[in-house]
């Protein structure tokens, strides 16, 4: 009867003692994935890199200080469109206002001097073929003489004078302005020079125009339209 109970025990023993064996016979990765922790904790430490906050922060790019200023470029960019286009649009004005004043001068020619004249049909005098001429062809009203239109003018320098400019000489004595033509191109000038001969173009360069010029000058209106260019 004593046998019964001594022989459970030693079962007992047995298998307590046999299961360490199997675990330790066991591969390593094996009794890792046997274990219901470890297949919880797979899909976990997948998802652990989305849930740090730390290590977002950490593989985050900062943008760099040209990018943030990126949307002003375009900005810039369209400010200079828009002052080319201005520029583009005054040298246009100020080009078809001086080919105005050169076409109406040379419709012009051949009509004859007479001293205080201010109409084609009775003939012009210098002042006042130049005032006819700013007056019809681009409607600019200028003084009645040679003398105030110098003064109303702007001075420009002979190197800088373009079609249209004005043009003096002193022609009676080196104190005062006398005489007034409009410039063409090239040195050569038109006007109504004196009496007995009528509109004609003349150059710079001849003797007797070369000593007696006294300067260019733009009248201002022009001169407003041109520095807009």
């Amino acid at each position: 009867m004593p046998i019964k109970p001594l022989t459970a025990a030693a079962l007992v023993f047995a298998l307590l003692a046999s299961s360490p064996l199997q675990a330790r016979n066991l591969p390593a990765s094996a009794a890792a994935d046997s274990t219901p922790a470890a297949t919880l904790g797979s899909p976990l430490q997948v998802q652990l890199p989305l849930l740090d906050p730390a290590t977002a922060l950490a593989r985050s790019v900062i943008p760099a200080a040209a990018s943030l200023r990126a949307p002003a470029q375009p900005l810039a960019d369209a400010a200079a469109d828009e002052q080319d286009a201005a520029t583009a649009a005054a040298s246009a004005d100020i080009t078809d206002l001086r080919k105005a004043l050169i076409a109406m001068a040379m419709k012009l020619r051949d009509t004859r001097y007479v001293r205080g004249g201010r109409d084609p049909s009775t003939g012009f005098d210098c002042s006042g073929f130049v005032r006819y001429v700013f007056a019809h062809a681009i409607g600019m009203q200028l003084p009645r003489n040679s003398a105030s239109q110098f003064l109303a003018g702007l001075k420009v320098n002979r190197a800088d004078m373009q079609p249209g400019d004005l043009v003096f000489f002193r022609t009676h004595g080196k104190r005062h302005i006398s005489h007034v033509g409009i410039y063409i191109s090239n040195g050569r000038f038109i006007h109504s020079p004196a009496s007995g001969k009528s509109v004609e173009i003349s150059s710079l360069n001849e003797g007797y125009w070369a000593k007696r010029f006294a300067g260019a000058k733009r009248p201002e209106a022009m001169a407003q339209v041109a520095g807009k260019g």
